[in-house]
């Protein structure tokens, strides 16, 4: 039995298979890496232009960066073949929740219904003055500075560096997490803490640990038990091709 049936294998017995993704699992659909490549965030835009201080303070010049990055890059931005496996998977009840790093919105978007984002996510803003909260859609993003009808500026409903996590996300993947007996890590280097130890959680609990990642990662060689060296939407196809054939 090769890893790609193992996993198929492991992912179809599950009792209950929470999925991990970051950045990686997103890549394939156009939008950049923070890390680990030559054509991420981290490579090309000054990051202290997505710290919380900095867009409080220094709003006028963080803004136009903020909308660079976050809006203008994830406009045209469809779900990939990964993404519309998961949705697939969740509504054959495979996948108990989708634990995502990512603010793109893109699970949403491919169907997945039981999505926590542990970052937050792009699709509100909330004022900083009033805390009233819009609808991105509502709004016309263009490089000034969005703000609320107090006159209030506007935050992304994502946060920032040097912000918390929202509450209910935390609590939420935690408990999760340590329940779950099966665990897909997609597209994360395991870097960013808190979030990098929800992986640790579920091994300690018992879970066997799916890793998929072009390159090794935090996890690899510590507590991933299978681990597929290839990128998001390949794992992803070649496994459910082979869940398909255990029906």
């Amino acid at each position: 039995m090769n890893k790609i049936e193992e996993a198929a294998r492991i992912i179809a017995n599950a009792k209950c298979l929470c999925v991990f993704t970051g950045a990686g699992v997103s890549k394939e659909s156009g939008i950049p890496t923070f890390r680990g490549s030559e054509d991420s965030v981290y490579e090309n835009y000054d990051q202290s232009m997505l710290e919380l201080n900095t867009y409080i303070r220094r709003t006028e010049e963080a803004w136009p960066v903020v909308n660079k990055v976050f809006y203008k890059f994830f406009k045209d931005a469809q779900p990939n073949a990964a993404h519309t496996t998961l949705a697939k998977w969740e509504k054959e009840g495979l996948v108990k929740a989708v634990i995502t790093q990512n603010i793109d919105s893109l699970h949403q978007s491919a169907g997945n219904k039981h999505v926590i984002e542990f970052h937050g996510g792009k699709g509100h803003f909330v004022c900083l003055k009033c805390g009233k909260k819009y609808p991105t859609a509502s709004l016309q993003l263009t490089n000034e500075v969005p703000r609320c009808e107090c006159g209030g500026v506007l935050k992304p409903g994502f946060i920032f560096f040097g912000e918390g996590i929202p509450e209910d996300a935390y609590n939420e993947s935690f408990d999760l997490t340590g329940k779950c007996d099966v665990m897909l890590v997609i597209g994360t280097t395991g870097e960013v803490q808190p979030a990098a130890y929800l992986p640790h959680v579920a091994k300690q609990h018992g879970a066997k640990i799916i890793e998929v990642n072009p390159q090794k990662s935090a996890y690899t060689d510590r507590i991933t038990d299978i681990y597929l060296g290839m990128g998001a939407v390949e794992a992803m196809t070649k496994i459910d091709e082979e869940i398909q054939k255990l029906k």
